[in-house]
C-alpha cells in the first residue's frame, strides 16, 4: 500500500517516512498542498494520505475538498494530521472530505493503527469495484442471450447479427460461459434411434 505523507516540515516527513517504512508501506512525499493534490490526482492504485492541515499553496482540508470532486480516481483514504483539536475543527475536516483525523503530537501506535484501517478500507473498496465490473460484464453476456433469436425451423441453427447461421451450441458458447455435453432425449431415442437400431438388426 502506498501512503502519501504531505507536510511542509522535513523533520515531520522524515519521522512519518521512518515510521511507515518500518511497517512496510511505500511512502511518497509532498512538501505542500499543491504537490499533494497532484500526487493524489495521478494515483494509479489505492492510496492512504496523511495530510497536514496547514501547508503552503493549499491547506490539507482544501486538498480533501478538491480531490473529492473527482469521480474517476482509485480508492483514497485521507487522514488530516494537525494540532487543531476542537470539535469544530474535527467536524470541518470530516465534512471537507477527510476520512479520519489525528491530532499532533500523535501516538505512533495510534497513527499506524489508523493507517492500517485506511488500508483495509481502500482495499475493500477496490475489491467491491472489481466485483461490480465483473457483474456488469456478466449482465452484458446475459443481455446478449436475451431477446428474439432467429432459429431455423428444420436444422435449428441460429442466425447471428451478421446474418451467419450457427449451431445452437456454437452460438451460445460464443455469448456465454456455457459448455455443452451431447446426449439423446427419450423422445428422440424412441422416434429416431430405436427404429434405426432395429433397421440395422441391433437390439435396442
Amino acid at each position: 500500500m502506498t501512503v502519501l505523507v504531505a507536510d511542509d516540515l522535513e523533520i515531520n516527513r522524515r519521522l512519518l517516512r521512518s515510521l511507515l517504512a518500518g511497517d512496510k508501506y511505500e511512502v511518497v512525499e509532498a512538501a505542500n498542498g499543491g504537490d499533494a493534490l497532484n500526487i493524489l490526482k495521478n494515483a494509479t492504485g489505492p492510496m492512504v494520505g496523511l495530510l497536514d492541515w496547514e501547508m503552503p499553496e493549499m491547506e490539507g482540508i482544501e486538498v480533501c475538498r478538491q480531490i473529492r470532486t473527482l469521480t474517476t480516481l482509485p480508492p483514497l483514504y485521507l487522514i488530516l494530521v494537525t494540532v487543531r483539536d476542537t470539535k469544530q475543527d474535527i467536524v470541518a475536516g470530516l465534512r471537507g472530505g477527510a476520512n479520519d483525523y489525528i491530532t499532533k503530537p500523535f501516538d505512533k501506535t495510534e497513527l499506524l493503527a489508523r493507517v492500517s484501517i485506511g488500508t483495509q478500507m481502500v482495499q475493500l473498496q477496490q475489491a467491491l469495484t472489481q466485483h461490480v465490473e465483473e457483474l456488469k460484464e456478466a449482465l452484458i453476456s446475459i443481455k446478449q442471450l436475451s431477446g428474439l433469436l432467429p432459429i431455423c425451423s428444420y436444422c435449428k441453427k441460429i442466425r447471428d447479427d451478421k446474418n451467419y447461421w450457427q449451431q445452437v451450441e456454437t452460438y451460445v458458447g460464443k455469448h456465454s460461459d456455457a459448455r455443452f455435453s451431447h446426449s439423446i432425449c427419450p423422445q428422440c431415442y424412441e422416434d429416431i434411434v430405436k427404429p434405426e437400431m432395429i433397421q440395422l438388426g441391433l437390439k435396442p
